[in-house]
């Protein structure tokens, strides 16, 4: 049976052609679907990207949870030299060879996943989150610390309370108090989920913490901030 995480190089083609990269991203935005139509998830994956030696490897890490408990059921660290420098508005091009390569180890394919980034919170509708999700075909939400584009009015200091972020007349993400008086995360779909599902789906991923527990837990490992024993 293929992988969802087998995709063709020419998803992820760079050659240092910044504006053929550029049109890429357009075309794959198209590709993006903005409505629910997946079933309610069983496992859920988070997935982060940090670099060691100076920039020069990738360090790619998903994590495998149970959607109802948040349990962690498996996790993986995958490590691939870097592909290219940091471009702005490019980092899925430079950052998901490993994600992919890291979710492709787990034991079971996620029916959802989170993603340390933005979905169509992006100036061509195709962050990393998107991205993903439009080249695997599986349900993706981004989950941001950082606007990439667009501008929200100011959101409650209560968890839950949350602000559309608009770019040039549309929606394209929501400002969202994940715990009280933290800084909003910026939430956005990446494919085959709604707005209202994706925060829906990062709040019910909520354990105290700003971040949904799959992107918190990918992000201790992508960080190097977990030293337990492996």
């Amino acid at each position: 049976m293929t992988s969802p995480f087998d995709v063709s190089p020419e998803l992820l083609a760079w050659d240092g052609d910044v504006p053929r990269a550029r049109r890429l991203q357009s075309e794959l935005a198209a590709r993006v679907r903005l409505h629910d139509d997946a079933p309610e998830p069983h496992r859920v994956a988070g997935v982060d990207v940090g670099f060691e030696e100076g920039g020069a490897i990738t360090r790619a890490a998903a994590v495998l949870l149970d959607a109802a408990t948040m349990q962690p059921l498996a996790e993986v660290v995958v490590r691939r030299p870097t592909r290219m420098p940091y471009i702005p508005g490019l980092l899925s091009f430079r950052e998901l060879p490993a994600v992919l390569a890291a979710l492709a180890q787990l034991p079971h394919v996620p029916e959802l996943i989170l993603v340390d980034g933005h979905g169509v919170a992006h100036p061509r509708g195709l962050g990393i989150a998107a991205h993903l999700g439009v080249i695997t075909d599986l349900p993706t939400i981004g989950v941001a610390k950082k606007i990439l584009a667009g501008a929200h009015d100011p959101v409650g200091p209560s968890r839950g309370e949350r602000a559309p972020l608009m770019h040039r007349g549309r929606m394209i993400g929501t400002a969202l108090r994940s715990k009280h008086d933290i800084h909003p995360l910026i939430v956005s779909p990446g494919h085959r989920v709604s707005h209202a599902t994706a925060v829906a789906r990062v709040l019910a991923c909520g354990r105290g913490y700003k971040l949904p527990e799959p992107t918190r837990l990918a992000d201790r490992l992508a960080s190097r901030r977990d030293h337990r024993p492996r």
